[in-house]
């Protein structure tokens, strides 16, 4: 601390303006919103194939396990 006392004023505050300066840069985002960074990692996980259209067989066999059991259900009770 004695040595800054010591120093120009105006060369301490020269270099502190620099230090803050030097710090606000470190922190900088390429995104001004949270939508715009949503936005470009949605489209660079497409752009590498991540959302890809994937068949699901669930749904049909679901209903089909459902139109077995109503036919059944009905040949039973005729």
């Amino acid at each position: 601390m004695e040595s800054i006392r010591r120093q120009n004023p105006q060369i301490t505050l020269m270099s502190l303006e620099a230090a803050a300066a030097s710090a606000r840069g470190g922190f900088a985002c390429l995104f001004s919103t949270a939508d715009e960074y949503e936005t470009a990692l949605i489209a660079e996980r497409r752009a590498q194939g991540r959302y890809g259209q994937h068949r699901s067989y669930w749904p049909f066999a679901m209903f089909a396990g459902c139109v077995f059991i109503v036919a059944g259900t009905v040949l039973l009770l005729a």
